[in-house]
């Protein structure tokens, strides 16, 4: 089984976007991490070196495919189970984002306004030829999501305790619970400014401590 190596947070960046470039046509990768890990800034820290190395590249966050708080809250404002299996419209991402992008050569960046609980009216984007699309966000692996390259960004439970708004406390358990499956590349994420990686299909250099 690989190890995990010491790595810079660019290295990290530029691992993930050099594996990024070698996908055929259009791809989409996930960034999963909690809201605490801020998977978001990564992803878009990627896809400005894809788009610097003249790759187009655009990022897609989890939360613009929140289901509305009628649905969402109906149960429960705090419940783990709730935040699990009811809080994100995984099925949405999947036909809006990855089937779209795959089938039609389009993608629809967001479907719902988490703050206003409103229809976020985003029009739907043409995707550029060999368009990669980073999708950023909590519990994306497990939902037969069919993904070119899976990242996670990995925290453990006192990570996210410390991290995590008190506010948002409720979803540590849920990010526990819930069942995902093994990455391509592995992220030990605790402190963001000295990660480490395990790379399924790939070694990556030791860094000079």
């Amino acid at each position: 089984m690989p190890q995990f190596t010491a790595i810079t947070p660019d290295a990290l960046a530029e691992l993930v976007a050099d594996r990024a470039t070698s996908l055929p046509g259009h791809a989409v990768i996930a960034i999963d991490g909690a809201d605490a890990a801020d998977p978001v800034t990564f992803a878009r820290t990627v896809a400005d070196l894809l788009r610097a190395g003249g790759r187009p590249a655009e990022v897609v966050a989890l939360h613009d495919f929140v289901r509305p708080a009628s649905v969402r809250l109906e149960y429960d404002r705090t419940g783990e189970y709730t935040y699990r299996t009811a809080w994100f419209d995984y099925a949405a991402l999947n036909r809006e984002v990855l089937q779209s992008l795959r089938q039609h050569g389009r993608w629809l960046p967001a479907l719902w306004n988490e703050h206003t609980d409103r229809s976020a009216r985003a029009r739907i984007h043409t995707a550029a030829p060999s368009t990669v699309l980073l999708v950023a966000g909590p519990m994306l692996l497990g939902r037969n999501l069919d993904f070119d390259l899976t990242i996670t960004l990995q925290m453990s439970e006192p990570a996210l305790r410390r991290h995590t708004d008190p506010e948002a406390a409720f979803t540590i358990e849920a990010l526990r619970e819930h069942r995902t499956e093994d990455p391509d590349i592995l992220v030990a994420w605790d402190h963001p400014d000295r990660p480490a990686v395990r790379d399924s299909t790939r070694q990556v250099p030791h860094r000079d401590r």
